[in-house]
């Protein structure tokens, strides 16, 4: 059983920055893919970005890119998002996701565990 704990969500003004961490309690962290899904109101959960067990790979979706950072840190068992350059569209409840080799890393249903999200408001 792994059980997330998401913080850092917010109300920012567009542009600004936000840092979103997520804390797991469990021996095995460094096992676990970890996974950032958001969704906002009235849409579907969408996919993030991804970091591997390791951290030594991330994936991004193409909205994010190069504006979110994602990063882990195996010997506290956390995973951080970097959010930059915030925009009204990022606006949404943000829920971190672990899972132990998952068969798609973008789909959600690939996913056991689930924090309980944190809301971002980015405002014009």
């Amino acid at each position: 059983q792994v059980q997330l704990v998401e913080s850092g969500g917010g109300l920012v003004q567009a542009g600004g920055s936000l840092r979103l961490s997520c804390a797991a309690s469990t021996r095995s962290f460094s096992n676990y893919v970890m996974v950032w899904f958001r969704q906002a109101a009235g849409k579907e959960r969408e996919f993030v970005t991804y970091i591997s067990p390791s951290g030594g790979s991330t994936a991004y979706a193409d909205s994010v890119k190069g504006r979110f950072t994602i990063a882990r840190d195996n010997a506290k068992n956390t995973v951080n998002l970097q959010m930059n350059s915030l925009k009204s569209e990022d606006t949404a409840v943000y829920y971190c996701a672990a899972a132990i080799g998952p068969a798609s890393y973008r789909s959600q249903y690939s996913y056991h565990y689930w924090g309980q999200g944190t809301q971002v408001t980015v405002s014009s």
